[in-house]
């Protein structure tokens, strides 16, 4: 079997998610093709050599409809010999473009590819294009499916996390977020956002809080206790594990991850590209996992996917030297830690998406480029990505540098 290789990865900034966020007026197809220009520039690279583009984006309607996967590559004046598809897999989305891709690349039956993600969350609200699992009254009522904050807080519950915990690392979130960028360790990856004059939009994270503190977090009120017990949530929940007696809300918008705009590609070839490309490989795809998880409880995906990974690289997680876990909910990646039972020191080392929000399509992506750019800057060899992901799934891959 042929390897898979990183030879580069960029992001664009992550913009508040709302209308009067900075990325707001920027189209999802200009996002992409933003990072599609800067990966052309930074390598020089003959686009004709590129195979396909590989794009996750969860919402795709309006703006993000009819694959705007190929409608990216037009408008960054790729070769029209590049083809270009759009996948769903909710919150992994961007990961699994990569998994994909190397994939193709491993099965030797393609040399090069884009891989990643787009959301525009403040354009293309979530939840906008439906869907049977989140809005179909008889599946949700057959299969006990409830959203994805209340299921936060059941795992909060029963594993007993207490709120002090989860806004303690939230708060932690965004000290590390800010360090970093004050010592421009995102900077290797993140390219500015510009408007058609080449005026700069955005180009840095815009949802980091550096002044945020446990005694601030305490004041807000929990997301999701409305919704669970007005809406019927609690109960099904509740129906499900019943050990449970309650669902105590923890979860709010100072824990949980932001709603952020944002694009993120990786390009991923074979060895034999080297010599075309001109520029040698930053790190090799070791092994990639995916899994499904009962859908109640349904985030706690990363820890099982990780192992998948772990055991196809012929590794143990005392290999792994850093690792990158989608902070989509505090208890995400605090559950992560007890389970996997591995040091704070060693994961989201520069915040993650409570800090700096989750572009839904994007983060997987985003988070590839994040730890190679922390495993060069650290000279380190190992790391994991791993997201938990909507109705029962999770995602992991393991990268090695070169």
């Amino acid at each position: 079997m042929s390897e898979a290789f990183i030879y580069d990865a960029v992001r664009t900034p992550r913009g508040k998610g709302k209308k009067d966020g900075s990325l707001h007026e920027v189209k999802s197809i200009h996002l992409l093709s933003t990072a599609l220009k800067a990966i052309r520039e930074r390598n020089n690279l003959n686009t004709s050599l590129v195979e396909d583009v590989i794009v996750g984006c969860v919402t795709q309607i309006g703006d993000q409809g009819a694959d705007v996967g190929k409608a990216a590559v037009i408008a960054a004046g790729y070769d029209d010999s590049v083809s270009g598809v759009t996948l769903n897999r909710f919150c992994g989305s961007g990961l699994e473009a990569v998994n994909q891709a190397s994939a193709y690349v491993m099965s030797g039956q393609c040399d090069l590819f884009m891989a990643g993600g787009v959301e525009s969350m403040s354009r293309v609200p979530f939840g906008t294009d439906g869907g049977g699992m989140f809005t179909d009254p008889e599946m949700i009522a057959n299969h006990l499916l409830i959203p994805q904050g209340i299921s936060a807080d059941l795992i909060a519950t029963k594993f007993g996390y207490n709120r002090k915990t989860l806004d303690s690392f939230a708060t932690e979130s965004h000290q590390r977020a800010a360090l970093a960028v004050m010592e421009g360790r995102f900077n290797k990856s993140l390219v500015p956002v510009k408007d058609i004059n080449g005026t700069v939009i955005l180009d840095k994270d815009e949802t980091i809080r550096p002044n945020t503190n446990v005694e601030t977090l305490a004041t807000l009120s929990p997301s999701f206790s409305m919704m669970g017990e007005m809406g019927g949530f609690d109960s099904i929940a509740i129906q499900k594990y019943p050990e449970v007696e309650r669902i105590i809300h923890l979860h709010h918008a100072g824990n949980s991850s932001g709603i952020v705009d944002g694009a993120a590609l990786v390009m991923i070839g074979s060895k034999r590209m080297q010599k075309k490309l001109g520029i040698n490989p930053r790190a090799r795809i070791r092994s990639f996992a995916v899994v499904g998880y009962e859908p109640t409880i349904m985030l706690e995906g990363p820890a099982p996917a990780s192992r998948k990974a772990l055991k196809k690289a012929g590794m143990e997680v005392g290999d792994i030297d850093l690792f990158e876990v989608n902070e989509a909910f505090a208890v995400v990646p605090l559950r992560f830690m007890e389970e996997m039972k591995i040091p704070h020191s060693k994961l989201n080392v520069n915040g993650g998406a409570i800090a700096m929000g989750h572009p839904l399509g994007a983060t997987g992506a985003m988070l590839v480029g994040t730890l190679l750019d922390e495993l060069e800057r650290q000279n380190k060899q190992t790391g994991l990505i791993t997201l938990c992901i909507g109705g029962g799934m999770g995602i992991a891959t393991i990268i090695e540098r070169i």
